[in-house]
């Protein structure tokens, strides 16, 4: 076994002290028994994404002569791009 040290709010604390406490477990096997859960509960990471994103051509989605640079920018920036018009 490896041993670490956590910090958590002392709201959670006193309330898994108290849930431990219940049910006649350690502070420590109530962790490891959360951890078990998440383990459990949660899919494991897909991992690496496998390329580079590249965005669809514009004739795909409907940006006319939209640069797929300028697109990437707007993404990576959170707003909208300035399309041209359609001509």
């Amino acid at each position: 076994m490896i041993k670490t040290q956590i910090q958590v709010p002392e709201s959670q604390y006193q309330a898994l002290r108290k849930f431990a406490s219940e049910r006649e477990w350690s502070m420590a096997e109530t962790f490891r028994r959360g951890a078990e859960l998440l383990l459990e509960v949660y899919p494991p990471h897909p991992g690496p994404v496998a390329q580079t994103w590249t965005p669809p051509s514009s004739a795909d989605v409907g940006w006319n002569d939209l640069n797929p640079a300028e697109l990437k920018s707007c993404v990576e920036n959170d707003r909208e791009p300035t399309l041209k018009p359609i001509k």
